[in-house]
């Protein structure tokens, strides 16, 4: 079992048994900064867009729910670098659909950058309009992240008492969370710096 088997299969034993996971590392830091470089030249050529919320018709741009910007990469048209990215993550859609038997059929997915000051309110990553969506997947890029820099990704679950709790994670330069995307409500915190990431979501139709 290679380096990759080893990580994703921590990742999918806890998808399996609670609907989430969390693994530091996920990546080297080599290949974490060349994405993070990239990212960068992107924003820096003005391609990154406001994110909104719905999609087709239902699309909007609210600022007051999220406020962060996107550049969603085409599968067709990837740098050398988002292809490696892609293929790791295809090795992971496939040991999720071994072991959980999700029926995972494609991936998409796109860079995120959160200004200072930026947010989203409490969602789920699977709704009407996106009901494909089975599991979300965001890996950090970040330098650096002290815990007065705020950012946290804020997940909500269900205590065996029946009582509803979360877990706030910093987004560590090569963390990795994934998650059910119909079943974990969550939410960014305000950020006090740059919040840089990849967020993915592997679906069940092509």
């Amino acid at each position: 079992m290679d380096e990759w088997e080893k990580k994703n299969e921590i990742i999918v034993e806890s998808l399996y048994e609670k609907g989430w996971c969390v693994l530091d590392h996920y990546i080297s830091e080599e290949f974490r900064k060349e994405l993070l470089n990239e990212q960068r030249e992107l924003l820096m050529h003005g391609q990154f867009r406001l994110a909104g919320i719905g999609k087709g018709e239902t699309f909007a741009i609210k600022p007051e729910i999220r406020s962060d910007k996107v550049l969603w990469m085409d599968e067709n048209l990837l740098t050398p670098l988002q292809e490696v990215y892609w293929d790791k993550m295809e090795r992971l859609r496939s040991a999720i659909n071994q072991r959980c038997f999700l029926g995972l059929k494609s991936f998409e997915a796109h860079f995120a950058m959160y200004p200072q000051g930026s947010f989203y309110l409490r969602h789920l990553d699977q709704f009407q309009s996106v009901s494909y969506r089975v599991v979300s997947v965001v890996l950090y890029l970040n330098d650096t992240w002290e815990e007065s820099d705020g950012g946290e990704l804020r997940m909500f679950y269900t205590r065996p008492d029946g009582i509803e709790d979360y877990k706030d994670f910093f987004p560590l330069g090569g963390r990795i969370v994934v998650f059910l995307s119909g079943e974990v409500p969550h939410e960014v915190l305000p950020t006090n710096k740059e919040r840089i990431s990849i967020t993915g979501w592997m679906k069940d139709r092509d």
